[in-house]
């Protein structure tokens, strides 16, 4: 059989707990001074503002001149009044003329003793054209004219007659006081007429000549057509 265990001992009782010491007392925190408070900056006393500088007494404007009296305008000029127009030249008509023996000596007039055959017409042709007026003289011939006043030009249209049926050869001239002023081209038969012009102004005596070009263009007509002095 099986053995008993032996009885156990019996527990001893609990020792009664032994008296806790009495706490320290913990000390009481000394209490932290409280900070003072940091001091707030004495504020600077605010500037006070600088007294406005007195304003420079206001120099007087200089009074403005006075305005220049103005100038009497000068009176106008009176403007001279335009000189009269130059009277209109008088024309004369070489186919009018007179020949100084019955002239007056007021108008151009042609010298009878220095002066060969004309014919004062109406009407003539050169190179088949028809003319007004003018005169015809020989294939040879010279004549004068005395102005007997101011002249200022001479023209005409030169050229042989068609009544010479293209015969024919001459040359025109025109002198003043002795001095040749134009001279034209052999003109012959059938040819178309030749303008002349020339200035007079000074001039007191006006020749037209005509020249042949052979001694049998003597008997030629010779036309100065349309011929005319411009005098005032």
């Amino acid at each position: 059989m099986p053995r008993k265990p032996p009885p156990s001992k019996p527990e001893p009782k609990p020792k009664p707990p032994a008296p806790r010491p009495t706490p320290t007392p913990t000390p009481t925190p000394t209490p932290k001074p409280t900070p003072k408070p940091t001091p707030k900056p004495t504020p600077k006393p605010t500037p006070k503002p600088e007294p406005p500088k007195p304003k420079p007494p206001e120099r007087p404007k200089p009074k403005p001149p006075p305005p220049p009296k103005p100038r009497p305008t000068p009176p106008k000029p009176t403007p001279k009044p335009p000189p009269p127009p130059p009277p209109a030249p008088k024309v004369y008509q070489w186919n009018e003329l007179e020949y100084g023996l019955t002239g007056d000596g007021t108008k151009p007039e042609m010298r009878l003793g220095e002066s060969s055959w004309v014919w004062q017409r109406w009407g003539m042709s050169i190179g088949d054209k028809r003319y007004g007026h003018g005169v015809t003289v020989h294939g040879r011939s010279s004549v004068t004219i005395d102005l007997n006043r101011t002249c200022s030009s001479y023209e005409a249209l030169v050229g042989v007659d068609d009544m010479t049926l293209g015969l024919g050869k001459v040359r025109f001239s025109v002198y003043a006081d002795g001095a040749r002023l134009w001279r034209s081209p052999l003109i012959k038969g059938g040819d178309a007429a030749v303008p002349v012009r020339v200035g007079l102004t000074g001039r007191k005596t006006i020749r037209l000549v005509v020249e042949p070009h052979t001694p049998f263009d003597s008997t030629a007509l010779a036309d100065w057509a349309q011929s005319r002095l411009s005098c005032t």
